[in-house]
């Protein structure tokens, strides 16, 4: 398969996952839902410049959920509220092997039966990602998100979805 390699990606509700790459080309492969990008980037560089369009710095959005939610470490971020684009990481942003979820594309996920240190995400579009992640620390994250999209979201409408809807 032909890889096709972008300098600038800008996160969009389709936007599914930011993948770390081990390449000397790109440094993140992007899922969408229907599309799969290669981006010379890094996942943090994409989310910094993505909450910046969505109106605030990382730092600032980063501190308001440490404030309201009372976490410290691996804080999920209100990409672009208004646009209900959350994500959360699945390491410490500041370690390489960190890839950010998005999560209203998120339909369910499981243990990894093969690999128990995995844990598999299985997205709306049937696509699914297996990571090293324990399931706990990811379902973990899957709450604090869904709590931050509460707290971050204007109208009592936009409360996070069921998985699987």
């Amino acid at each position: 398969m032909n890889k096709q390699v972008i300098k600038d990606y800008e996160i969009n509700r389709d936007t599914i996952a930011l993948l770390p790459a081990y390449h000397s080309d790109y440094y993140t492969i992007v899922l969408e839902r229907d599309q799969e990008y290669y981006v010379k980037q890094t996942p943090m560089q994409l989310i910094k410049e993505a909450c910046l369009e969505g109106g605030a710095d990382y730092a600032g959005r980063r501190k308001a959920v440490i404030h309201k939610l009372g976490v410290q470490s691996k804080v999920p971020i209100p990409v672009n509220p208004l646009d209900q684009i959350f994500a959360f990481p699945t390491h410490s942003p500041k370690l390489h092997e960190c890839s950010w979820i998005f999560y209203h594309h998120i339909r369910s996920i499981r243990v990894n039966a093969h690999e128990p240190s995995q844990t598999i995400i299985s997205f709306k579009n049937y696509k699914e990602l297996p990571l090293s992640i324990s399931y706990p620390s990811l379902e973990k994250q899957m709450h604090r998100t869904a709590y931050c999209i509460v707290r971050f979201s204007k109208h009592p409408e936009n409360k996070p979805p069921q998985l699987g809807a």
